[in-house]
Parts: structure tokens; C-alpha cells; sequence
């Protein structure tokens, strides 16, 4: 017994003695053997309080992106999420677990068993639970530094309002409102209350399309010359119950819903305003979805540089949200181009005497967490967001000016500022 027991501690001295130069411990003798240290290449280095790694791949292969670095959960912006429908339950509480910089703390909703539901489900306190008559009471919680606006069209105004005079910047879905007039009431109750307002524009944060305006911006394939949008889908024979077809609440049918998505995107793409638009619109006769609002949109745009945009939104046809750029040396096509997920982007081009197809992969991100990012890091830095109250403006005078060439059957021309982005924050940074 003496002597196993030696023959332990010498082994426990020979550990004592690696320290950490590592050990195995094998077969019946356990050997115990030194590992060479490890280096930067594998264990990265620590800079500006993020983990960073050196390239371990050849020029062959796309690099990896930098391991994500989200703050402190007690440093992140906490929002409240101020309408508990189909958006925010299936998409935007679930894209906070993808946030760096920002965390749900509150919620808002006039139903109380879906309140009650969706607070258990991600960790809201009842105190951080509020209806719509209550919702001024988020002034007396210091863990709201913004809210997340994501209510009937109609309302927005109103809970914008009230957000900016509870002290809270706003993150307001789009369209902004329903009229041009409200979303300018908005910029200024948001000005006067000296708090950020930022509209929800997820496309502009969306990685495919950030890609296909660099290659509009720097001319990659020369000047574009023309664009094609579509986004079109099916409502139920029951849609008219809902609050999108009812003008008093939507302030229109498929443009200011899906068609806004057309409009912007050729505006961003760009920089550009447009100068002159030319629209047509149709609805159903005796199909009570569309006793008042459109079912379909069809209206073009023409651009300073003279790029021109033909874009067709409607609620009769299957779904489809697929665009193509039209450039002097190649053609962009992007099927899924305002959706969710899915984004795809081939590009048509000469190579040598051929003619080449060719897929760009990007590595996707969720496009709401990336919104919701950007609105809090300009909380924390203090800066104008990219897509601000300004943008949704100019999108109400363009839809506005739409609608009425519908009715007159004639184009409208229009007045665009001389620079590129006028109605927006500053760029984003470029994407790793």
C-alpha cells in the first residue's frame, strides 16, 4: 500500500512542477507531457476591450468576420416596444437576442393577457409593463432610454408625440405616418423635446442592399440607367378586417405598406430625389379589401442623373419583392430583395468573350437587430441616425405626389434638393 501511495505523489509532483505547460494523463503509468505554448493565431489578443484574431486563412479564402463584441447587458440601450402584434412577436423581440448594444425592458399593449404573456416569455418586470392610457408613466423609468413604435400607421403620430414628451427617443416603423403633415409634427415634437427620431427603414440596414449601393455610389459597373422593383402579395377574402385596409388607419393600401419599400430603396440606392413621378393605381370593384385603399400601384420615377425606376406594388399578386439594377456594364439582379431573409444578388456581365453569371455571397444579418443597433449606438454617441424623421417625410411628399398623379392621370414633377442623402443622417460605417 506504501508503495502506490510514493508512486501518487511523485505523480502529483511532476503536475506541481508543469504548472501550466498542460498534461496528459494516459494508460496505467499516466505519463504526464508538456504542450508547446499556444499563439496569437489561436488565442487572439485583447484590443480596445474586444477579442480580436489575426487572419488564419489564405488569400484564396474570404476572411472571417471579427467575433462579435456586444456590450455589458447594464450598458445597452433599453428600449420599450410599444405594440405587441405580428411584427414585434415574430420579428423584433426575437432580433434583440442578436443586439449588441441594445435590450427590450419594457413593453406596451392595450391587451392585457398578451402583456402578461410576452413579459414572462423575455424577463419584463410587471412594473415594465404598461397600457395605452398608462403609456406617459414611461417617463418615470430610467431604464427606457427609447421606445420602438410599432403601431396601426395612424397612431404613430400620437405615441411619437408623447414618447418625445416623456423624454424618450423614438424608433418609429414606417411609413411613418399618414400624411406628410403629421410626419413634419413629428420631426418637430421630437426637435422640440431635443430627443433622436429615427425612422425604420430595415433596407438601407440590410447587408445585399448596402452592397448594391456601393456598386451604384462608386460606379463599379458605370453609370445604372435604370432600376425595376416589384413587391407584391396576397391578402385573405377576410383582409378587410384588418386595420391595413382601412384608409382612416393605413392612409393607403399597398403603396405607404409595401410599395414604400420600392420607393425608398431607389432613393437610397441613389441618393438621389426624384424629379418627376408618373402613377396608376387600380382596386377591385365591390371587393370590400379595397373599398379604401388600392390594391395595386404602378408608378415610375426619373431622377436627376436620369435614372429612372419602374416600380409595381400590390396586395393580388403572389409574393414577390425582387429588383434589378440596370447598369452600363452589367446587370444586378436581387430576387428577395425586401424581404426578411432570403436576399440573393447575381451579376450579368461580359468576360472576355463570354457572358458571365455570377452569385455574390455575403455573409447575412438579421436586418432588424441591425436597425435597432444603429438607433441605440447613436443614443450612446450622440449622433443623427442614418434614416432620421426627414426620411419618412420625403417619403409621405413622394407618395403624396403618387397618388395624385393616380387620380390626375398625368405626371408630377418635383423639386430635388443639389446634394445626394439630404434627408439623411450620416453614413454608416462600412461593413466588416
Amino acid at each position: 500500500m506504501s508503495k502506490r501511495i510514493d508512486l501518487h505523489r511523485r505523480n502529483l509532483l511532476k503536475i506541481t512542477e508543469l504548472g501550466a505547460s498542460g498534461l496528459v494523463l494516459g494508460g496505467g503509468a499516466r505519463a504526464a507531457t508538456a504542450y508547446p505554448a499556444p499563439t496569437k493565431v489561436d488565442t487572439g489578443s485583447v484590443e480596445d476591450g474586444k477579442v480580436k484574431f489575426p487572419n488564419w486563412r489564405a488569400t484564396a479564402d474570404t476572411p472571417s468576420g471579427p467575433p462579435p463584441a456586444p456590450l455589458p447587458p447594464s450598458e445597452r440601450v433599453g428600449f420599450a416596444i410599444v405594440g405587441l402584434g405580428r411584427l414585434s412577436l415574430e420579428e423584433l423581440l426575437p432580433a434583440f437576442a442578436e443586439c449588441k448594444k441594445a435590450r427590450p425592458v419594457a413593453l406596451v399593449s392595450g391587451s392585457p393577457e398578451k402583456l402578461k404573456t410576452v413579459a414572462r416569455q423575455y424577463g419584463i418586470p410587471e412594473k415594465a409593463c404598461y397600457d395605452y392610457a398608462g403609456f406617459d408613466r414611461i417617463r418615470d423609468n430610467p431604464e427606457i432610454k427609447a421606445v420602438y413604435i410599432v403601431l396601426p400607421n395612424a397612431m404613430h403620430r400620437e405615441f411619437v408625440e408623447r414618447a418625445a414628451a416623456a423624454g424618450k427617443h423614438v424608433l418609429c416603423e414606417k411609413p411613418m405616418a399618414t400624411s406628410s403633415a403629421d410626419a413634419r409634427a413629428m420631426v418637430a415634437a421630437c426637435e422640440n423635446a431635443a430627443v433622436k427620431l429615427m425612422i425604420a427603414y430595415r433596407i438601407q440596414y440590410e447587408t445585399y442592399n448596402r452592397r448594391l449601393a456601393k456598386f451604384v455610389r462608386e460606379k463599379t459597373f458605370g453609370r445604372v440607367v435604370g432600376m425595376s422593383a416589384t413587391n407584391v402579395q396576397t391578402v385573405a377574402e377576410n383582409g378587410a378586417e384588418q386595420w391595413r385596409h382601412k384608409h382612416a388607419m393605413a392612409g393607403g393600401g399597398a403603396l405607404p405598406d409595401i410599395g414604400l419599400y420600392c420607393l425608398n430603396t431607389a432613393r437610397f440606392l441613389t441618393g438621389e430625389e426624384p424629379v418627376e413621378v408618373y402613377a396608376w393605381s387600380y382596386a377591385p370593384p365591390n371587393d370590400p379589401r379595397f373599398a379604401s385603399v388600392e390594391e395595386t400601384v404602378s408608378f415610375q420615377l426619373r431622377f436627376p442623373s436620369n435614372f429612372v425606376a419602374n416600380c409595381l406594388t400590390s396586395y393580388g399578386g403572389r409574393d414577390d419583392k425582387h429588383q434589378r439594377l440596370n447598369f452600363e456594364r452589367a446587370v444586378v439582379d436581387m430576387p428577395n430583395a425586401y424581404s426578411y431573409v432570403g436576399q440573393r444578388m447575381t451579376v450579368t456581365s461580359r468576360e472576355g468573350d463570354a457572358t458571365s453569371r455570377d452569385e455574390v455571397v455575403l455573409k447575412p444579418k438579421n436586418q432588424f437587430a441591425a436597425e435597432i443597433d444603429h438607433m441605440a449606438d447613436c443614443v450612446l454617441q450622440d449622433r443623427k441616425p442614418r434614416t432620421p424623421g426627414e426620411e419618412g417625410v420625403q417619403d409621405h411628399v413622394l407618395m403624396e405626389a403618387i397618388y395624385e398623379s393616380a387620380r390626375t392621370g398625368a405626371p408630377v414633377k418635383l423639386k430635388a434638393p443639389d446634394k445626394l442623402d439630404a434627408f439623411r443622417g450620416p453614413p454608416l460605417p462600412e461593413e466588416g
